[in-house]
């Protein structure tokens, strides 16, 4: 496993700045995810990353050999794509094969490498089908020992399951960290989808038009987004507008028209001034309803609007102050006659998070 460094890079294609001046470091071992809106710069960041892309700036390194100019065959990563390109005239095998065939690898190592990497991925009875006999997610497990099977430095992974149903696309993203972990692989993962980002990542990397906005693990980003755009990227958010009261290291007070909210700040090193222009996020699941006022602040009077029962969790569209809140409720109690009347819809300040643009 190795780390990646990458160090002001600039791709342009023509008049469009692709990536601009970026940085990021990976950590040996770690399963890196790339996320952002279309257009944002994730797969040209994995295709430099590969050596597909020279950028016209800035330097890659991989530990402390920079591979900026290297050619892709010869930087040793493995890369999985959104199609499984996988030969269809070739066995599994022989399509396994052929990266450590063109390497001149002796045929006993060949067929020990193969062996041993098609059992990692749970394929070794399919050796000797070819693709059009195998599923889609047979299909993309052959295609990651494919990837593996030369040792790779670094697994590069674009979309890899965006082809896939969802249930197949559940069992193959704890597949892809199982094998990644028992690999010792640093690997470098594109995704549109949150779910894959949010539960196999290690730490991921927020893009919006081709710079980072904010890198941090899961958790970090989902509960402390530092901008608007990291928190529209991941999961449902309610913003709220408001002024800021006061603000002392990380924590904040934003006056709002559905009342005053403490919260904490989603960039500390940003420290605003008493009267700045403010949003406030909370996550939907965040809200808790009652019947009474509860004691202490954070806690806004309304009304429940359209409401929508899905077993396990209800969707509300709460009125109040002349905003609408999206709140969840797990195992709802607030349905029918319970909900008629005036509620409160309280959060707690660690919910709370404040953004200056």
């Amino acid at each position: 496993m190795i780390s990646i460094r990458i160090q002001k890079i600039t791709k342009r294609f023509g008049a469009t700045v692709a990536l601009s001046a970026l940085d990021l470091e990976i950590n040996p071992g770690e399963l890196f995810f790339l996320l952002g809106p279309s257009g944002c710069g994730k797969t040209t960041l994995l295709r430099t990353v590969a050596g597909f892309h020279i950028p016209e700036e800035g330097r890659i390194f991989f530990e402390k050999e920079d591979v900026t100019r290297i050619a892709p065959h010869k930087r040793n990563t493995g890369m999985m794509f959104q199609s499984y390109a996988l030969w269809p005239h070739m066995t599994v095998a022989e399509n396994v094969a052929f990266g450590l065939e063109e390497r001149r690898v002796s045929k006993a190592e060949v067929r020990r490498r193969v062996g041993e990497t098609l059992e990692s991925v749970r394929m070794a009875e399919f050796a000797g089908r070819r693709p059009g006999q195998l599923s889609g997610g047979q299909q993309q497990r052959v295609a990651l020992a494919r990837a593996l099977v030369i040792r790779p430095s670094c697994l590069l992974l674009d979309e890899p399951l965006s082809n896939l149903d969802a249930n197949l696309r559940l069992e193959l993203r704890t597949e892809i960290r199982r094998v990644c972990k028992e690999f010792n692989l640093t690997a470098v993962y594109v995704t549109h989808d949150q779910q894959e980002a949010l539960s196999i990542s290690d730490r991921l990397g927020i893009l919006e038009s081709g710079s980072i906005l904010q890198v941090g693990t899961p958790r970090d980003i989902y509960c402390r987004p530092s901008c608007r755009a990291v928190a529209n990227c991941i999961g449902d958010t309610n913003f709220i507008e408001g002024r800021l009261l006061e603000a002392v290291q990380d924590r904040a007070a934003v006056q709002t028209p559905a009342g005053r909210f403490d919260g904490f700040l989603g960039n500390p090193r940003n420290q605003p001034v008493p009267g700045t222009a403010v949003t406030i996020l909370v996550r939907p699941e965040c809200w808790k309803l009652s019947l009474t006022a509860p004691a202490g602040g954070n806690s806004v009077r309304g009304r429940i609007g359209d409401a929508v029962y899905l077993g396990e969790l209800a969707q509300y569209d709460f009125k109040a102050a002349g905003i609408t809140l999206k709140i969840f409720e797990l195992n709802p109690r607030f349905l029918g006659p319970v909900a008629q009347g005036e509620l409160y819809a309280t959060v707690e300040p660690e919910d709370v998070v404040v953004l200056t643009e």
